[in-house]
């Protein structure tokens, strides 16, 4: 089954059953942001996850079985040359459409402004090399009806 499908099944069912994606992904057993990110295509659920996922979105887990393949994440024409850049921009390939349905869902119908913004890049020691932590900011702006 096309995953585009597959994806659209579960956000039927989530919203039919009235479920947050906190709801689903302590269904799963895993975090919110990964649990958003397989159920929009962007990451591989193992059997187990898929029966879990299956039994609280109330779905045959045979519905699911496509997000047991390995995906495509993101697809653009013009790819970034420069590494950093590159893996930021692989981010928001992958983790893009998440971003912007846990923002809705926690907000409403609106945007992360990059105006009224702020961003802290921190380094975290770490024994198996340095982290980078990267905290951005936004002001939450609702589009506006008229």
């Amino acid at each position: 089954m096309d995953r585009h499908v597959v994806t659209q099944k579960i956000l039927d069912a989530k919203f039919r059953l009235k479920l947050t994606w906190a709801d689903i992904a302590h269904a799963v057993g895993r975090s919110e942001v990964w649990t958003t990110a397989a159920c929009l295509g962007q990451a591989t659920c193992s059997y187990d996850e898929i029966t879990k996922l299956a039994t609280v979105l109330d779905l045959a887990p045979e519905e699911l079985e496509t997000l047991s393949i390995v995906p495509h994440r993101g697809d653009t024409p013009k790819i970034p040359q420069d590494p950093t850049i590159y893996r930021l921009y692989e981010i928001l390939l992958v983790y893009g459409d998440t971003i912007k349905e846990l923002i809705h869902e926690k907000f409403g119908d609106g945007i992360m402004s990059a105006i009224d913004f702020m961003m802290d890049i921190d380094r975290k020691p770490d024994p198996a090399g340095d982290r980078v932590i990267i905290t951005m900011n936004g002001k939450f702006l609702p589009y506006k009806k008229w």
